[in-house]
């Protein structure tokens, strides 16, 4: 007999189908190993596949791994945004519940849920961060991929579960100009050990303050619809730079109108602790069943 999983694709930061970025889930995954998950997260080839499994400690409501096509991740933002909503929608938590807690690789992470139904928000607090200098000979390879000018305090490698390279580009215009040499990237993401290049500038007009692209060609994704990891360093470089470019506590980013999609990522801060959270609607576009005719190893 084959072992049969249930089985979601949603979009993730819209709340209209085909604005955001696909997220595919496997609902109570226990009956799947590593070797198992990575080898669906191939075929899935989206930018990542999560599959939802018991928690092993009691403070969680649920645990998740996370896999891109290529790797493991400790933690992603989509996914983690997704997944939350994921397991709200099939039963696996109360969907009355307003805080969770979601267990991944990366730790013990809060969820906040905000609504119910079509319009729920939900938030997830991002792994605490830390920055990495790039020396002048790792920046101007990046600046000549990226075929732009890039001053020294424009560029960091931030590690908050995923390694970003990091780019400020100033304006919104520059960065939705950019076309990159994705085999350049590729290189560059590979000798840093990073999923991948995230890039940003303020938005002049429109309902969100900055446009920010990201760029994972090592993992086989040249540019990702909308990436909630690569916001939420985003926003702990800005406040360990001192806020000097003035988004303040609180914005909304715009992400992947240049690959066709719209999404919007609500990304906050808290003032006193300096926890960074993202947020946005979910949408549901296929439920169905996962069946796998070859035996599969445990989680």
């Amino acid at each position: 007999m084959p072992d049969t999983f249930r089985f979601l694709k949603l979009d993730v930061f819209a709340s209209r189908l085909f604005d955001g970025n696909p997220l595919a889930v496997v609902i109570g995954a226990q009956g799947l190993d590593g070797q198992a998950m990575q080898r669906i997260a191939r075929w899935t080839n989206l930018s990542e596949t999560t599959f939802l499994l018991p928690p092993s400690t009691p403070q969680a409501d649920y645990r998740v791994r996370i896999f891109t096509p290529r790797q493991e991740l400790p933690f992603a933002g989509h996914p983690s945004v997704g997944s939350a909503y994921a397991a709200i929608e099939t039963g696996l938590v109360d969907a009355g519940k307003t805080a969770l807690i979601q267990e991944c690789a990366a730790g013990l992470l809060p969820v906040q849920v905000i609504g119910q139904g079509p319009t729920r928000i939900i938030h997830v607090q991002a792994p605490p961060a830390r920055m990495h200098a790039l020396d002048d000979a790792r920046r101007a390879q990046l600046a000549s991929a990226l075929q732009v000018e890039l001053a020294g305090d424009e560029v960091v490698l931030v590690d908050n579960g995923p390694h970003w390279l990091l780019c400020q580009l100033g304006e919104a215009a520059t960065v939705r100009a950019l076309k990159p040499d994705m085999g350049a990237l590729a290189e560059i993401c590979t000798r840093q050990h990073a999923v991948g290049v995230g890039v940003f500038g303020r938005e002049r007009s429109g309902d969100a303050a900055m446009a920010v692209r990201a760029f994972c060609p090592a993992d086989g994704i040249p540019e990702d619809p909308v990436t909630g990891s690569a916001n939420a360093a985003i926003m702990a470089w800005l406040a360990a730079r001192g806020d000097r470019d003035g988004y303040g506590l609180d914005y909304r980013a715009s992400q992947g109108r240049e690959v066709g999609r719209d999404g919007i990522v609500e990304v906050a801060r808290d003032a006193a602790s300096g926890a960074v959270t993202i947020g946005g609607a979910c949408v549901i576009g296929v439920r169905g069943e996962l069946r796998l005719d070859e035996p599969t190893g445990h989680a």
